[in-house]
């Protein structure tokens, strides 16, 4: 089982606590995409910037389609930060968009989502997609978050969510994660297939490298799709 964050992440030294007060980033307001573009750029809404894309085929049309993390460059939301973290903490949020290639030329937006990759907002953890990021692979998308804390928590690893594009949503299909504890050194991995109903999990050191491996068999249900999810960071699948 993967706690979710604030469980995980034991903030209690009292200085980051401290920090956090200080460093409440400004309310969001997120700007509708727009619906066509010729290019990547052309979804970025005035004040916005296209940060990572990946290109391949999502509906299976034989078009290439497009995934793009759209990210806020708004100057107040760099705040300053004396304390763990960088000194400028870019708090500009993101949002996540799949654009559909049209025969011919140009994109259609079919899918945007601001919630699964999460805004930073704690300076003493490190952002989400350093060692992560998105990528089309076999007809499907792949978003990884990273996590990892300066200060305040032990937990470490990356998370990859595997979508499957289908009646104009993402559908969640797979999800897998190794996170490791730096203190002691304990290693869970958790991999799910959602279209089989089959999750791994595993257990094991640093210092070994057999690990020990359970099986369970999820009950039927719908596939959830990316707006059932929410914080990617906060979503425990041996729950939901």
């Amino acid at each position: 089982m993967i706690p979710p964050r604030f469980a995980t992440l034991l903030f209690c030294l009292l200085p980051i606590v401290a920090l956090a007060q200080e460093t409440t980033p400004p309310e969001v307001h997120y700007p509708k995409l727009p619906t066509y573009a010729a290019a990547a750029d052309g979804f970025a809404p005035p004040g916005w910037r296209v940060e990572l894309t990946a290109v391949g085929d999502l509906n299976g049309d034989g078009i290439a389609d497009l995934a793009l993390v759209l990210r806020e460059q708004r100057a107040a939301n760099v705040l300053k930060n004396t304390g763990v973290g960088p000194s400028g903490f870019d708090t500009n949020p993101r949002i996540l968009a799949v654009a559909l290639g049209r025969r011919g030329s140009g994109y259609d937006l079919a899918v945007e989502d601001h919630v699964l990759i999460p805004r930073d907002t704690e300076p003493n953890i490190d952002d989400y997609l350093d060692g992560g990021g998105i990528a089309i692979k076999r007809g499907t998308l792949q978003v990884t978050l990273h996590l990892f804390a300066n200060a305040g928590g032990w937990t470490a690893g990356n998370m990859t969510y595997t979508f499957r594009f289908q009646h104009r949503r993402l559908a969640l299909i797979g999800y897998d994660s190794e996170m490791v504890q730096r203190n002691t050194g304990e290693i869970t991995g958790t991999s799910v297939n959602y279209l089989t109903g089959k999750m791994k999990l595993s257990t094991g050191t640093i210092d070994k490298d057999q690990d020990k491996v359970k099986w369970k068999t999820l009950p039927p249900r719908p596939l959830l799709t990316i707006d059932q999810i929410g914080d990617g960071i906060d979503f425990d699948p041996t729950v939901k």
